[in-house]
């Protein structure tokens, strides 16, 4: 019998997406038609590259379930069902192998790399003659931010983090190549800090060919650019603490002196109002990257959305003694807006209410924004530095003060630079609640991960501080181990 490793199995569910109503970004499948037919029309070739995009907003991906673990395995969250289908197990440590969650996630990044690698090859052996070579040069670089972007996302739960042992842990099997049939996939995993390098690679080989915009906001929104690019390497280089890196490229992007804004490029800068992020029709300056969702064809499933989990079904209600409990986060402050309140059980709670719009859940989900880099930008500058930094005070203030004009930090506050990178990942915590970065960030740094709740904390050296495997993976790839 021949072998059939998740990538094969995730391309049978590609090619039952393709069956659905066709839109601009759930087009035909390159798996659900011939290889070669794909890329005969520039418009083939096309529906190839916002294929990418339609897979990487995926249910058990960006789509939801991607930001949903990375949220829930930290401290913000508490669960309110017990439901196994719905992320209990990651919220109290015990996902085994064959939990869903852990395979769901492996296959569904997994097929967005295969199509990223079909999709390359495919241009190589005869699309970039149909669509012209700038146009290649293009779709091939969202291809590699699209695969970047995958990859960044699978060392984030399935691999230790960068800092220990400085990337020569086991990471993940990198995968450069497109699998369109069955067949033998037996594939070791790369080091933390080989798959980093090839992450690394995509993104300066796609900033140097994406476009430096699109003719709409609708494209700059939901489409790679030069910017998504470098945005994208601040997030890399910041979870490899590779301070100087992250401002360097963040510099490409982000102005000497407030107000902060890119220079060149999509003209990024933050939102007067922080809630015009999340409210149609989402394709603000400040979204670099966001996957957009439409309610007759771009939807996600109730048991997957975000509005789901955190808002509308409430399998998630904020944690009291989380982020929201914090003194310095005031009640005036703008993004206490985005925070809602309900009635659960007779107890007065408080719901994350970012993605607030009910069933068909067509909230666009924010991939990367403009503030993020800004805070980026200014814990690295205060970590390289080892200093109380006036321009990393001035991006730490950018993001507070278009929320709440009445705080203004000064180097007063801050009696030593580690204060200071506090105040940067606290930050953090406020402005990227429900976004997916939490977890990212204690990881990075080494933190354990807190208790919460009823579930007790998890030590950065527990084997439960990552994912474990999939199960599938182990079973048909002879060359994987676990964690």
């Amino acid at each position: 019998m021949k072998r059939k490793i998740i990538y094969t199995l995730a391309l049978l569910a590609v090619i039952a997406t393709s069956c659905r109503k066709e839109s601009k970004l759930n087009p035909e499948s390159v798996n659900a038609v011939s290889f070669e037919f794909s890329f005969t029309t520039p418009d083939r070739v096309k529906a190839q590259v916002l294929g990418m995009y339609s897979g990487l907003k995926a249910s058990d991906f960006y789509g939801g379930r991607y930001i949903v673990y990375n949220e829930v395995r930290a401290d913000n969250y508490i669960n309110l069902t017990t439901n196994a289908v719905t992320a209990y197990q990651v919220w109290n440590f015990t996902t085994s192998n064959n939990a869903q969650e852990v395979t769901g996630l492996w296959g569904a990044a997994y097929s967005v790399i295969n199509r990223c690698n079909l999709f390359i090859d495919g241009m190589a052996a005869g699309g970039a003659a149909t669509v012209g070579p700038a146009l290649a040069a293009n779709y091939v670089a969202e291809a590699k931010l699209v695969r970047a972007i995958s990859y960044y996302s699978l060392l984030q739960l399935y691999a230790r983090p960068y800092y220990d042992g400085n990337g020569n842990k086991p990471g993940v099997p990198l995968r450069l190549k497109g699998n369109s049939v069955a067949g033998n996939y037996d594939l070791a995993r790369s080091t933390v800090g080989e798959v980093y390098t090839q992450i690394l690679k995509d993104l300066s080989e796609a900033e140097t060919a994406l476009p430096l915009n699109y003719a709409t906001a609708y494209d700059n929104t939901i489409r790679g650019h030069r910017n998504t690019a470098i945005a994208f390497k601040t997030r890399v280089y910041l979870s490899m603490q590779r301070y100087a890196d992250v401002i360097t490229e963040a510099n490409k992007i982000v102005s000497a002196a407030a107000p902060f804004t890119a220079t060149s490029g999509v003209a990024n800068a933050l939102q007067a109002n922080v809630a015009n992020v999340f409210k149609t029709p989402y394709t603000t300056t400040e979204s670099i990257l966001s996957s957009p969702m439409n309610a007759t064809t771009d939807v996600v499933g109730g048991q997957n959305a975000l509005g789901s989990y955190f808002f509308s079904v409430r399998e998630f209600k904020l944690n009291d003694a989380g982020i929201i409990a914090d003194a310095g986060w005031k009640t005036t402050d703008a993004r206490r807006t985005l925070i809602g309140t309900a009635t659960i059980s007779g107890v007065s709670s408080k719901l994350m209410g970012k993605f607030a719009t009910p069933s068909p859940y067509i909230d666009y989900v924010p991939i990367i924004r403009y503030a993020e880099v800004l805070l980026s930008l200014g814990e690295a500058i205060t970590r390289s530095t080892n200093t109380v930094d006036a321009r990393a005070i001035s991006l730490l203030n950018a993001v507070r003060q278009r929320s709440d004009a009445t705080t203004t930090f000064t180097a007063a506050d801050f009696l030593t630079s580690q204060s200071l990178a506090d105040a940067f990942l606290k930050e953090r915590n406020i402005e990227l609640l429900g976004e997916g970065l939490r977890s990212p960030d204690l990881l990075r740094l080494g933190l354990d991960l807190p208790a919460k709740g009823t579930v007790s904390s998890v030590p950065s050296t527990d084997r439960r501080y990552i994912f474990p495997i999939s199960q599938t993976e182990l079973l048909y790839n002879k060359l994987m181990t676990d964690n």
